[in-house]
């Protein structure tokens, strides 16, 4: 099951400023809320940037889960991840990113904003979710490029020196802050891997 957040995709669009613990509502209170309607249980979980962000938090908070797959997450800010948001933010006015975005977001200014607004502000320089990680039981892949502009390894060497479960990491070369979209092939081809096995019951079955 793949979902667009809340201002994101063709999702409502966003009408409020965010603030530091957006990714914790989204984590505690909207994302519970969905797999209850949805009647989902156990889930493995994949998430994307904020989305791994978000994951990290829902599982460290004790809510149940097979597995993670965390693809560029942040567990803290960095100085290199918001200097590139800060020159993003310049992309954005000053060339054809907004039609870009417009291609994959109903309100790309407000998706945009939502997103850059809240990352720059003071505040998020403390902003840390390493606490959440002892809370995580299950397996974990953590997957990263060495050329993502938004955060480096030192996320992935977090996760794995914390997690309170298994940890598996995937390092990729020629790679930025997508890498189901930079990578596609060994992303697809690890989270296979993973799923084969997290996806099994004690007596080794297919579940």
């Amino acid at each position: 099951m793949v979902y667009s957040r809340y201002g994101h995709g063709n999702s409502d669009v966003l009408q409020e400023a965010r603030n530091v613990r957006f990714m914790h509502d989204e984590a505690l209170l909207v994302l519970p809320e969905l797999l209850e309607k949805l009647s989902i249980r156990d889930p493995v979980l994949i998430g994307h940037s904020d989305g791994g962000s978000i994951a990290i938090i829902h599982a460290g908070a004790g809510n149940p889960v097979r597995g993670l797959v965390l693809m560029a997450p942040h567990v803290f800010g960095e100085e290199w991840g918001l200097k590139s948001i800060a020159e993003a933010k310049v992309a954005f006015e000053t060339s054809d990113l907004p039609r870009k975005l417009g291609k994959h977001h109903l309100d790309a200014a407000k998706t945009f904003w939502g997103w850059n607004n809240v990352w720059l502000l003071p505040e998020f320089r403390s902003w840390n979710i390493e606490q959440y990680l002892p809370g995580i039981k299950s397996p974990v892949l953590a997957i990263q490029g060495f050329e993502d502009q938004y955060g480096t390894m030192a996320q992935l060497d977090a996760i794995t020196a914390k997690a309170g479960g298994p940890v598996e990491t995937l390092k990729l070369r020629d790679c930025r802050h997508s890498p189901h979209r930079d990578q596609l092939a060994a992303v697809l081809e690890a989270i296979s891997r993973f799923l084969s096995i997290v996806q099994r019951d004690d007596r080794g079955e297919v579940l």
